[in-house]
């Protein structure tokens, strides 16, 4: 599991994410300059030791009404190739040196550990201590059949929308899951079998109460496969859970 590290970090994640999240096309913010909290969140585990994953909530108190998003971010010790367009910034760790910031929709480590989620095989864990799961994180599944054995060999496309991000994953079923996790820890396509589609939720709303079922993301679409929830906390202290992110069949 992951060691987190209690030290410095300049500029701290949200300062980076002030200058980022105004560019995006699923931020609800007006001209003003974005004033963001910590709000939830929580960690994925890469297998190779490599990759830094961490999945965000922040919320923007700049407008009259706050607003929640949800950002997975990766960070890596070197640059991702050919993942210009998905940095969102640098930072200095106190202890780790200088790291590379890149929106988790484009690093194929977290979409091969998101689906380790939905498969029940990657455990998301604490934000902020050390070996420690986060229960608060779960999934909903509805044919585990249809893609419990795919592995993340690529992410094919990216479509960010007004409400979320739509990824297209190459995918494979083939019994050498080592093979498949090295090809996503570099970026690289293998032999691909089938595909899978994950939506990840941006601006998120409190839709799932305590009876949730994937079932019930009916107007995400048809096709569903399963789905991730999670919590956060408003401003004055309540817990919400909504949807992080949802899984289909490509092309669904």
């Amino acid at each position: 599991m992951a060691v987190i590290h209690h030290t410095t970090l300049k500029p701290t994640k949200l300062e980076v994410l002030t200058d980022w999240l105004p560019g995006q096309p699923w931020f609800r913010g007006d001209h003003r300059s974005p004033q963001l909290t910590k709000a939830g969140g929580f960690r994925l585990d890469d297998p190779q030791g490599e990759v830094g994953i961490e999945c965000l909530v922040v919320t923007d108190r700049s407008g009259a009404v706050p607003r929640s998003y949800f950002v997975p971010l990766t960070y890596r010790g070197a640059p991702l190739d050919g993942a210009e367009q998905a940095l969102v910034g640098t930072m200095q760790h106190g202890v780790l040196g200088q790291r590379w910031i890149y929106d988790g929709a484009h690093d194929p480590v977290f979409a091969a550990e998101l689906l380790g989620v939905f498969q029940g095989r990657a455990v998301p864990q604490s934000q902020d201590d050390s070996d420690t799961r986060d229960d608060s994180v779960t999934r909903h599944v509805e044919d585990a059949a249809a893609f419990g054995s795919s592995r993340v060999v690529g992410v094919v496309t990216v479509a960010h929308g007004v409400r979320g991000t739509e990824l297209a994953l190459a995918t494979t079923t083939a019994p050498d899951a080592e093979q498949a996790s090295g090809s996503a820890a570099t970026g690289r396509s293998g032999p691909a079998s089938s595909g899978l589609g994950l939506r990840l939720a941006r601006l998120l709303e409190p839709v799932a109460g305590p009876g949730f079922a994937a079932g019930d993301v009916a107007a995400d679409g048809p096709g569903l496969l399963g789905a991730v929830t999670g919590v956060w906390r408003s401003g004055d202290g309540a817990e919400h859970r909504g949807v992080f992110a949802t899984l289909r069949p490509s092309g669904a």
